[in-house]
């Protein structure tokens, strides 16, 4: 599905407690496919930059509900420099849309250094548009979340199901390779979040699978929880 340009995929996240957690994760690895990812059975670690402007809007559009919202984030997986991106995330009601752009760790200590003039020079979309929020909008990073995500696909309707562990704000450093850098783990009370993605279809088999009496979808936003409970600790 295509909406202006943009390729869509349909989002669908919710609270589940560990014995749901555990139930679904049996009979899915029954079906589904571990991801390429996953390199050990309790999943990989992804750490999520995320920017924000100076009227906070990526967080004022969550917490208000607008339907068509974007944010901004560096993404990279268990601390690893070897592959860095830069996305936006466009969030059609319950669609959503990425663009994304590879950085170096050069250019990753740039933006972390204040210094955004090299996005001019790449060719994708969403580094025009990150510089152009830096200059007119002040947009700089604000928060880190972190989380340990356990990923199973399936080829049909391109279906993702995740399971994320662990959700952690970032304390003062935003910069995960500095020294200084640290976390710190948001209390969910034994809850986690599962999202399922998929494109046009989700196949009845899987779609039997994962309903259960036991969870309810939600609009949740890992960012919005992890910048909540920073605010919270810095308080304290």
């Amino acid at each position: 599905m295509e909406y202006d340009g943009y390729k869509l995929r349909h989002e669908l996240k919710f609270y589940i407690g560990t014995y749901v957690y555990q139930v679904l994760r049996e009979r899915l690895q029954h079906v589904l496919e571990a991801d390429e990812n996953m390199t050990d059975s309790e999943g990989y670690l992804i750490s999520s930059i995320y920017f924000d402007d100076i009227y906070q809007s990526a967080f004022k559009d969550k917490i208000n509900g607008v339907p068509t919202r974007e944010k901004y984030r560096i993404r990279l997986y268990n601390r690893d420099d070897s592959l860095i991106r830069l996305e936006c995330k466009i969030k059609f009601d319950e669609y959503i849309s990425k663009q994304t752009a590879v950085l170096t760790r050069q250019e990753y200590d740039s933006l972390l250094n204040g210094d955004y003039d090299f996005l001019l020079d790449k060719p994708e979309q969403v580094c025009r548009k990150m510089y152009s929020l830096h200059k007119t909008r002040l947009m700089n990073p604000v928060t880190v979340v972190e989380y340990l995500r356990e990923a199973y696909v399936h080829p049909n309707g391109n279906v993702r199901i995740t399971f994320d562990k662990n959700i952690s704000a970032s304390i003062g450093e935003l910069d995960v390779f500095n020294i200084d850098y640290e976390t710190i783990q948001v209390p969910l009370d034994g809850m986690m979040v599962m999202e399922v993605k998929y494109d046009d279809y989700i196949p009845d088999y899987i779609r039997k699978i994962i309903q259960t009496d036991h969870m309810a979808k939600c609009a949740i936003s890992k960012y919005v929880l992890c910048r909540d409970y920073n605010r919270k600790v810095r308080k304290v």
